[in-house]
C-alpha cells in the first residue's frame, strides 16, 4: 500500500500540472498467482491494477504513468535462488532498461525483455494445466 500512497501524492500534483512520469515497480510475479510466491504476487498485482487506473485517469494528460515489470533480478532479495543455481538478471541491464522505458513513457516494461513472451505464455494456460506447474 505504500507505493500507492506515495504514487497518489505525486499524482495529486503532477495533475495540476499535467505533466511529469511516475514510475512503478511491479513484478512479473503479479501477473498470475503462483504458489511459490502468491502473498508477493497478491502485492505486486495490486501494483499492477493501480497502474493501469492511474494510466486510464491520466489518459488524456500530459502525464506518463509507466509499470515495471522486473523478473528475478540478482539482488539480495533474490540471493536463495542465486544460491540454488537460478540464472538472474544482471541490476545494471535491467537499471538500464528500466531508465529507457521511462524515457520513452512506455505503459509496460517487461526487464529483462523475454519476460513479456513468458508471462503471457502463463497468464494463456487454462488453470488445469497450470495447476500441474511446480513454479
Amino acid at each position: 500500500m505504500s507505493t500507492v500512497l506515495y504514487a497518489e501524492a505525486f499524482a495529486k500534483e503532477m495533475g495540476k500540472t499535467k505533466c511529469g512520469t511516475i514510475a512503478l515497480i511491479g513484478s512479473v510475479a503479479g501477473d498470475r498467482g503462483r504458489k511459490s510466491n502468491y502473498v508477493y504476487g497478491a502485492a505486486k498485482g495490486l501494483i499492477t491494477r493501480y497502474a493501469q487506473g492511474l494510466q486510464h485517469r491520466f489518459a488524456d494528460t500530459g502525464v506518463k504513468v509507466v509499470l515495471i515489470k522486473p523478473g528475478p533480478t540478482d539482488t539480495p532479495m533474490t540471493a536463495l535462488l542465486k544460491a540454488k543455481g537460478v540464472k538472474l538478471a544482471l541490476v545494471e541491464d535491467v537499471a538500464k532498461q528500466i531508465v529507457d522505458a521511462i524515457k520513452k513513457g512506455k505503459p509496460v516494461v517487461y526487464t529483462p525483455n523475454k519476460w513479456l513472451f513468458i508471462m503471457r505464455v502463463l497468464q494463456h494456460l487454462p488453470h488445469r494445466i497450470f495447476n500441474k506447474l511446480d513454479i
